[in-house]
């Protein structure tokens, strides 16, 4: 049986900033319980004070994002007296951007939330990836950053989502077998059109498990393994035909995909190498 421990994330935004690091670091750990203790909106002397509170009940690692002086020495004070780490997650970073920009930061909490033109382009984004998910509208692809093309079960939403939320306006088409593509993608000039594929075999796995989930019938050419090699094999054909960039998703995650179609737009745009 493993050890359990508590991490106190506490935050005076929303916690997103303080939850994906404190995440990203714990995947590292196999086989640690952690349960997670997130604070969020802490801004005054009152709210930090709760906080203490809770962590004198549930000791573990305190992970912090304050930027407010005498909040962030009440809980640092605190967390000596208990006797447990107190992490300031972005002091590191703003301390050398300080030192390169030769400014002080601003210290004001929430700023990374500010409504401001990139705010209301995710927004903008968000709404064109539901609007165009699944070939659903294709009379204004062109209006696309980047279209994402691949048979079913190749994590295209999910990844056309993602990068909306990096402000990235993505549609998605589906590869059906006998249907023909779209007029529309041929035609498009201005987007940057990706192919999708996945190894076959992990393909009709995800494909059963989730006929399974809508509890439909299990004997059709969807989850036919031959049938499903022949469907993967002319997509890579019709990806190579256009000279489309192909990305394998079968081992990556949707972060891991995003972060490669981005870095093919900023190659496209000139922006890297």
């Amino acid at each position: 049986m493993t050890d359990a421990y508590h991490l106190h994330l506490v935050s005076d935004s929303t916690g997103e900033t303080i939850t994906s690091v404190a995440r990203a670091c714990l995947v590292q750990f196999e086989g640690v319980n952690v349960t997670e203790h997130v604070w969020n909106l802490v801004r005054t002397k009152r709210q930090v004070q709760k906080v203490i509170t809770g962590i004198e009940r549930y000791p573990g690692i305190v992970m912090f994002t304050l930027v407010d002086a005498k909040q962030r020495a009440a809980l640092e004070s605190a967390c000596r007296q208990l006797q447990v780490p107190c992490v300031a997650v972005m002091d590191p970073v703003i301390a050398t951007l300080s030192g390169y920009f030769g400014i002080k930061s601003s210290a004001k909490p929430g700023m990374q939330h500010v409504l401001d033109a990139e705010y209301f382009a995710r927004i903008d984004a968000i709404n064109f990836v539901l609007a165009h998910d699944d070939g659903q509208i294709t009379k204004d692809l062109d209006e696309s950053d980047a279209i994402l093309v691949g048979v079913s079960r190749t994590s295209k939403t999910p990844t056309c989502i993602y990068l909306a939320n990096r402000g990235v306006k993505a549609a998605n088409i589906p590869l059906v077998p006998g249907v023909p593509l779209p007029h529309e993608l041929l035609t498009a000039r201005k987007p940057l059109i990706v192919g999708l594929t996945k190894d076959p075999v992990r393909l009709v796995h995800i494909r059963r498990n989730r006929l399974r989930q809508l509890e439909q019938d299990q004997e059709t050419d969807y989850i036919d393994l031959e049938k499903v090699k022949v469907e993967v094999a002319a997509a890579r054909r019709t990806f190579s035909e256009h000279d489309w960039p192909v990305i394998d998703v079968t081992r990556r995650s949707i972060e891991e995909v995003a972060a490669a179609i981005l870095q093919l737009l900023e190659r496209r745009e000139g922006r890297i190498l």
